[in-house]
């Protein structure tokens, strides 16, 4: 790792949310012109360029990278990652940027719910406490009752499922494999399991919305490479908790650009859910700096 600078760190975090952003909103808006599985296989393709070329200029090159541990589980992590983010575009469609990243703040708690009976961590009853307020807070957001709950707004909630079940493979596979082989796994395995099914779904693309394209392939590597340069530069429980700007960004691209409206009921259910998470955060740091 270099050399520690949190300032830094957490610069290319908040740079990572820009780009992520900017990448939700040109997903969202191609993926009303065009089927959401040809628009993720054409960006994991470009994904899946930047995970080989990272990985051959690591140490040992390409082969020493791709060896791992467990390949059933790191290709089980890389077909499930590209059908999360089938799932998170298509409630894009569906509900739109803000609903769906105030409802996709809530994985963070279902990762530290699921690393008890998965991950044999430990969760007390602050993070339990943390847990259940978050929860509140995602039902504060869905109104289950109301209008507000429909089965649109439980894609979203799939969304975050999936990503934290990956979230908890991730963790299972770096006890033996490194940052640089789950990469690389995810996104070449992830590459060819949407090929499979989205090459079916072909359809020419006007030329208009070729520029878009490119540009969300470009976020879509540019974000990956901020994300890996803050982890490179700080801790992740230093930089983690930045990550929830994205959920302000998106909202702001949301308003501007699709018309979007921020509801109150959405925006108090967001604010509960970000305040559990970061508190779930900062006790995972007061934990790691007790062992």
């Amino acid at each position: 790792m270099a050399k520690q600078n949190i300032r830094a760190g957490i610069g290319f975090m908040v740079l990572t949310t820009v780009i992520f952003s900017v990448q939700d909103a040109l997903s969202r808006h191609l993926a009303g012109e065009y089927n959401v599985l040809m628009i993720v296989m054409i960006r994991y393709w470009f994904f899946a360029v930047f995970a080989v070329a990272l990985a051959a200029r690591s140490a040992g090159g390409l082969r020493a990278t791709f060896r791992t541990a467990n390949p059933v589980l790191q290709a089980a992590r890389g077909v499930l990652l590209v059908a999360q983010i089938c799932v998170l575009v298509l409630s894009f469609t569906l509900i739109g940027l803000i609903a769906t990243h105030a409802i996709f703040a809530c994985y963070p708690l279902l990762v530290a719910a699921l690393s008890g009976p998965f991950l044999g961590e430990k969760v007390g009853w602050r993070r339990w406490s943390a847990i259940g307020a978050g929860f509140v807070g995602v039902l504060v957001i869905l109104q289950p009752g109301y209008a507000a709950f429909t089965p649109a707004t439980a894609v979203g909630l799939l969304a975050a499922a999936m990503f934290a079940a990956y979230g908890i493979m991730t963790r299972l596979a770096t006890r033996h494999d490194s940052a640089t082989t789950s990469f690389v796994w995810a996104g070449v395995a992830g590459a060819l399991a949407i090929s499979c099914v989205g090459w079916w779904w072909w359809e020419p693309m006007a030329p208009r919305d070729m520029p878009l394209m490119a540009a969300l392939c470009c976020t879509g590597v540019a974000g990956h490479w901020c994300l890996i340069k803050a982890y490179d530069l700080a801790e992740a429980s230093a930089v983690q908790p930045f990550a929830y700007l994205q959920l302000v960004f998106a909202s702001a691209l949301g308003i501007t650009i699709f018309g979007e409206v921020l509801e109150p009921h959405v925006a108090l259910g967001a604010v509960i859910v970000v305040a559990a998470g970061i508190f779930t955060l900062w006790r995972e740091r007061v934990r790691a700096g007790r062992r």
